[in-house]
């Protein structure tokens, strides 16, 4: 299990060595995992990335990093930009408020899609842990 729960995992924070060996950078916004939930006075992160609770300035664990993996599988699969053409209070509005996902195509791996799919839960005890989602990419 993670120690720390980053809150703003996206493409952009992500830098791979010579070796393809993926980094994750700017803990900014990271917090220590010394509880089950974190919460935070600010919504600062980037939208089209950030899990729903987030989104709503809820509390949130470390399964906000899963929904924001999913996204990266989600651009990975589909060499798209999540919500191009949304502002970010749009994707607030419609990922936060009116639960709504990125559109994974059918013709993306099967069970890819479906893990995916998991990452998106919104409930977030729902979603994969790290540990698993690593054993079921392997």
């Amino acid at each position: 299990n993670p120690t720390i729960v980053h809150r703003d995992l996206k493409t952009p924070n992500l830098l791979v060595d010579k070796n393809w060996v993926v980094k994750v950078c700017d803990f900014g916004l990271s917090r220590s995992k010394h509880h089950t939930f974190l919460s935070s006075k600010s919504t600062a992160g980037t939208p089209e990335w950030m899990a729903p609770e987030v989104l709503r300035n809820e509390p949130a664990n470390e399964k906000c990093d899963v929904y924001s993996f999913g996204v990266i599988l989600w651009e990975l699969v589909t060499l798209r930009i999540p919500w191009k053409g949304l502002n970010p209070m749009q994707v607030v509005g419609a990922v936060g408020f009116q639960n709504r996902r990125l559109e994974i195509p059918e013709d993306v791996d099967p069970m890819v899609a479906q893990i995916i799919h998991e990452c998106w839960q919104t409930e977030p005890h729902l979603r994969p842990s790290f540990a698993e989602l690593m054993t079921r990419l392997r």
